[in-house]
């Protein structure tokens, strides 16, 4: 082994361990701001991931509508909605990485239980959701809309499924029977009994007081009409999503249809996942810098602690005609082996956090707005561990640079005589 170790880092690694104290909390410091980046930097990761699925599978991958959609207020109910959404349903099947389209309606009213009435806003959904979505609403009682081939049970009793908080505001419970009243696509007032069928919570007080879920079919009875909001595409990887939003794009414009129709992906309408990211972002860099500072001043004075102990030997060195430029190489081999030794102990030991919180059940307090904690992830990333290694190793390298210079700098005579 001895003679496959270059003699340069022999030597560099032998003037560690001249002062191994030193030597080791310098590593030790090291490691902590490794460790302590990564696992802030898993951490937002595991939150970008977990808000880009909750987000997309919540509106789907791509959205399909009328051009002005998202742009201004209907006059009437479903002004700007799809009429030929089967024809384009159908037109997009051949696209395989498509898992799913989905028609939507959204809607507001009074809902009503005989006594007290309140505002809803309601959203017409396939029951199919239920199925392709997977658990997006925590159902704390009943069950979530049935799934109908024919629709004829549907037309017979309508179902709805509440809000927590709406239910309660309305004292109904699971069988009983509220109605909805909503404007029509004419302009004209329109009301129907549902059957409350389940009971949700999204998890956000304000979404629990006035959201309701109720079939597509019933939705368009409601309403009088035979159009939808939108088309909500569902793919297989989210990764894909602009890759299918151009063949949508394609296929669509060989449709002969009634009205102008636009693809929309999901990170345009994510806000909140936006504003999460910039949030993050901001605060990981501003903990970069603070750790980069503290690393920069915990080196810089070891570093120079090193070199003022070794000045005889600096002067020495230059006095038996070593150039200034291999003195301070050999500094910085130094350096870089601290900055190695140190990244690796706080990589290993923030790759054991991930692994350990997979185990360990450890709660994060509700996010604000919302009333459910969340399990405490982090990703491991090699892509974050390298920059952050990286970046120790750089200042690593600068403070010995420095370091080594003002040693070098000093005259042979001068270092030889210095106590």
């Amino acid at each position: 082994m001895e003679r496959l170790m270059p003699m340069s880092i022999k030597s560099a690694w032998l003037n560690l361990l001249r002062n191994s104290r030193r030597s080791i909390l310098s590593i030790l410091i090291i490691a902590v701001v490794v460790f302590a980046l990564c696992c802030t930097g898993g951490f937002g990761l595991y939150t970008y991931q977990s808000l880009m699925k909750e987000t997309a599978m919540s509106i789907g991958h791509i959205t399909l509508s009328q051009p002005q959609y998202f742009e201004q207020e209907e006059d009437l109910p479903l002004d700007n909605g799809l009429s030929d959404y089967p024809m384009i349903s159908k037109g997009l099947d051949s696209i395989r990485e498509i898992h799913a389209i989905l028609p939507r309606i959204e809607f507001n009213g009074l809902i009503s239980n005989g006594r007290k009435s309140t505002i809803y806003m309601g959203t017409g959904i396939d029951p199919q959701e239920f199925a392709i979505k997977g658990e997006f609403l925590a159902v704390k009682s009943g069950k979530t809309l049935s799934l109908y081939s024919d629709g004829s049970a549907e037309k017979d009793e309508p179902e709805v499924m509440l809000g927590a908080n709406l239910a309660q505001n309305l004292n109904v419970t699971i069988g009983d029977v509220v109605t909805l009243l909503s404007t029509t696509a004419d302009g004209v007032l329109n009301a129907i009994d549902f059957k409350v069928r389940g009971i949700f919570s999204t998890g956000v007080p304000d979404l629990d007081k006035r959201q309701l879920y109720i079939n597509i079919a019933s939705a368009q009875a409601l309403l009088a009409t035979h159009k939808v909001s939108t088309l909500s595409v569902y793919l297989f990887e989210t990764q894909q999503t602009s890759m299918i939003q151009k063949q949508i794009d394609a296929k669509l414009s060989k449709m002969r249809l009634a009205e102008p129709v636009m693809t929309t992906p999901w990170q345009k309408l994510a806000v909140f996942y936006d504003g999460v990211k910039n949030l993050y972002n901001r605060i990981f860099v501003i903990m970069g810098g603070v750790m980069a500072l503290v690393v920069f001043a915990a080196l810089f004075n070891s570093m120079t602690m090193s070199v003022t102990e070794r000045t005889r030997e600096i002067g020495t060195l230059a006095a038996l005609g070593t150039y200034p430029g291999e003195i301070i190489r050999g500094f910085l081999l130094e350096a870089v082996l601290m900055a190695i030794c140190g990244a690796v102990m706080g990589g290993g030991l923030s790759a054991g956090m991930a692994i350990l919180l997979t185990f360990v059940d450890v709660r994060m307090p509700p996010a604000p707005g919302r009333t459910a904690s969340y399990p405490l992830h982090i990703y491991f990333s090699a892509e974050l561990f390298i920059s952050v290694a990286l970046a120790v190793a750089i200042i690593c390298f600068v403070v010995a640079w420095f370091a080594a210079r003002k040693g070098v700098k000093k005259p042979i005579i001068e270092a030889l005589t210095y106590v």
